[in-house]
């Protein structure tokens, strides 16, 4: 399993993407108006080989604006793992009763959303793409950012995603459901239940921000922490040693 792409929903997709264009010096390589039929509007941007992508609801009643409601603001909002087969790993999870919400089985992409109330508050797809394709390899393709986006990778301040932290009021549950839904081992890292992934760690702690479960920070490879921490803090984004806030979730540069 391979972090590929996260996700985070805001109320303006515009600022959003400004804060991490200005902050990360990363830049937008794709729209995909095919979040229409959730209601959403979105930007995809590269971080090295993988994503990040912003979503905003623009119509009443869809989930991700229900996300923003139950979590008070902005926030991180799905965890999106690239695997090498799709489709044998949807069929392996859902045998564990874990529902999913919405599958797709294109030539080159094949992806499964699973129910955040059987993931711990989080919404989860596990992806995969053309068979016989190397998932490790950095460059591997992406549907989700479209052709081209190799050409809109900035590596200037940050050049790779190397974890998520995964918030709720149990850690240890969280954690043991995690692995058992991913088929991975936890491994207790300075005290903190965690999940090695190929290319990141999936951290599980406590939330302790008062906006309850769900994805609260990820961590990112900083090639230039100065000029990040200073851009934050002119946005009035930073909020300590090496912790930045975007689109309402905690930054870690590494």
């Amino acid at each position: 399993m391979r972090l590929r792409q996260i996700a985070f929903v805001t109320r303006e997709l515009e600022p959003s993407l400004d804060d991490l264009k200005s902050v990360l010096g990363l830049e937008v390589c794709h729209r995909d108006t095919g979040v229409a039929k959730w209601g959403l509007v979105n930007g995809v941007l590269p971080v090295g080989n993988d994503f990040l992508e912003v979503v905003t609801p623009v119509e009443d009643g869809t989930s991700a604006g229900r996300y923003i409601e139950r979590r008070h603001g902005d926030g991180g909002y799905m965890v999106i793992l690239q695997c090498e087969d799709a489709v044998a790993e949807r069929e392996r999870i859902t045998g564990l009763g874990v529902r999913a919400v919405w599958q797709t089985d294109r030539p080159a992409y094949r992806a499964t959303h699973f129910h955040p109330a059987d993931t711990g508050g989080i919404l989860l797809s596990v992806d995969s793409v053309e068979p016989g394709a190397d998932y490790t390899d950095p460059r591997c393709s992406w549907e989700p950012a479209a052709t081209g986006w190799e050409d809109h990778v900035r590596t200037e301040k940050v050049d790779a995603m190397t974890g998520a932290e995964l918030q709720s009021e149990d850690p240890a549950g969280m954690a043991a459901l995690w692995s058992r839904i991913l088929n991975l081992p936890v491994a207790d890292k300075d005290g903190t239940p965690s999940i090695d992934l190929t290319n990141a760690t999936l951290r599980f702690v406590t939330a302790a921000d008062g906006r309850g479960r769900g994805l609260g920070a990820i961590d990112l490879n900083a090639t230039d922490p100065t000029a990040v921490l200073a851009a934050a803090e002119a946005r009035g984004l930073l909020r300590g040693d090496n912790l930045i806030e975007v689109c309402g979730t905690r930054v870690h540069l590494v």
